[in-house]
């Protein structure tokens, strides 16, 4: 059986590997993207705050502050780049007391090594002056304009579509087993199929560690899996904040935020408790009690009986505090990006720029593309229905009537956007991958209108009976049988 060559094979297509993925799409390389899961962001990145953190967190001189603070001022640029919304709302640390204020000016200090602008600690008639709504127990905050918010998953698709239409390959469901080196090149297995390739990227997120060992090689650090839990509120409770509040930190880490997300919700949570399985995403009523608990601190007022969804998502917190970003002890040619916890999604870009210059100094000759297409724009194939102005709404039912009916009323998602993200760069098959390009189902009903109408779509344009279309995973059916 012959095996496909590539010059550079990335494990992992969260975001590490969807911007190591993007970074490489730029040169004239084979490259491959082997991603466990059915999807882009199958993992940590499908579920975690959105937060683009300033960078006043990290311990001064650590790589995470580094490639944090660098990852926040390129944010903005690469969400343009590639029509991801973004937005600069700033964030503010609460404090309530001496204790706390304390601790503010320590952040502050430790921001401005970091090389954060614009950090400001400011009293608390600016603060509710800011934030009305902010508990009037609290006395001080520290401001820091240059955090945002992102989509993390709208990210790391338009990183990877945009690596897709450049040559980028993509196998999912692709869960590495086995690891070889021959004559050169890395064998990478899944059980059933191989790829080879000179240089390899684990950026396998909750499952570096496991892929190093296939390596023979032992990381620095252990890798504990933490889960955070969340709650989603409906979009009329967007005044409830108009920047990132975080209370201050604890030794448990940031503690629960509440925040407004790029689509129009407020986002609350996380807590952050130690869990057996890295696989475990369950959500407990315990859980959402201390995050309903800390929400209030913050906000006595918050309205948590809108809450429209919960779900969790598991960190890869790696026990040295630190992002490890090296090449391997025992080949240069096998880089790990590993322990990317938070704020992996804010230093992002700037972990594709640090991992480029690991493979050219391991010697990965990187030559232009003159074909290279830089952009991915939401007026192309993916913007929405309900992003188009007047104008744009006619011509696009003009060129497509299935533009003219709306399959999802609560997100105002068409057909024709369901179709456009069946037939993008990296299609959508199942009703979560939908969901996630579209926001279809993402509204207040949570899909219980157009669940089924999606399904029809989906089992329509991929040619497939009702009963294979899946939710997200492969044994994830929607139905067993026909019943009439």
């Amino acid at each position: 059986m012959s095996v496909t060559a590539y010059d550079v094979a990335i494990i992992g297509a969260g975001i590490s590997g969807a911007i190591t993925a993007f970074q490489l799409a730029k040169y004239n390389l084979k490259t491959v993207v082997l991603e466990a899961g059915i999807d882009v962001a199958s993992g940590s990145t499908r579920a975690n705050s959105a937060i683009v953190h300033a960078g006043y967190d990290a311990k001064e001189g650590t790589l995470k502050a580094q490639l944090n603070v660098r990852g926040c001022e390129l944010m903005e640029g690469v969400a343009a780049q590639l029509g991801v919304h973004y937005s600069r709302c700033g964030s503010l640390v609460i404090g309530y007391t001496e204790k706390d204020l304390k601790h503010l000016k320590l952040l502050m200090a430790r921001g401005e090594v970091n090389g954060v602008p614009g950090l400001e600690i400011i009293d608390e008639k600016r603060l509710h002056e800011m934030e009305p709504k902010v508990s009037q127990d609290a006395k001080y905050a520290l401001w820091a304009p240059s955090a945002g918010i992102v989509c993390p998953y709208d990210l790391a698709y338009a990183l990877c579509e945009n690596a897709a239409t450049n040559g980028t390959k993509f196998h999912f469901e692709f869960k590495v087993s086995k690891i070889d080196y021959d004559d050169g090149y890395y064998i990478v297995c899944d059980g059933k199929k191989k790829v080879k390739a000179k240089y390899v990227i684990n950026a396998a997120g909750l499952f570096v560690d496991e892929i190093a060992g296939m390596v023979g090689e032992k990381l620095p650090f252990d890798i504990i899996p933490r889960r955070g839990e969340y709650m989603l509120l409906d979009k009329g409770e967007i005044k409830t904040a108009s920047h990132t509040l975080f209370v201050t930190p604890s030794e448990k880490g940031k503690g629960i935020l509440i925040s407004p997300t790029v689509d129009g919700n407020i986002i609350v949570g996380p807590n952050a408790n130690v869990v057996d399985s890295k696989l475990d995403t369950s959500v407990t009523e315990e859980g959402l009690e201390e995050i309903a608990e800390g929400a209030m601190v913050i906000v006595p007022s918050i309205n948590l009986d809108a809450t429209i969804t919960t779900f969790a998502g598991v960190r890869a917190t790696p026990t040295s505090g630190d992002f490890y970003i090296q090449e391997s002890k025992k080949n240069k040619r096998f880089i790990h990006v590993a322990g990317i916890e938070s704020p992996g999604l804010a230093s992002a870009p700037a972990i594709g720029e640090y991992v480029l210059d690991i493979l050219k100094n391991c010697g990965l000759e990187l030559t232009e593309r003159e074909d290279y297409i830089p952009t991915r724009t939401r007026e192309g194939n993916c913007k929405l229905f309900y992003e188009m102005s007047e104008e744009e709404r006619v011509e696009a039912i003009k060129k497509d009537p299935r533009y003219a009916k709306i399959i999802c009323r609560c997100e105002m998602v068409t057909e024709g956007d369901l179709i456009n993200a069946i037939h993008r760069p990296i299609p959508a098959h199942t009703i979560d991958m939908i969901k996630r390009r579209t926001r279809a189902g993402m509204g207040r009903c949570q899909g219980n209108y157009c669940r089924a109408r999606i399904a029809e779509v989906i089992s329509s344009e991929c040619d497939i009976p009702l009963s294979e279309v899946k939710k997200f995973y492969s044994n994830s059916n929607l139905l067993y049988r026909k019943t009439k």
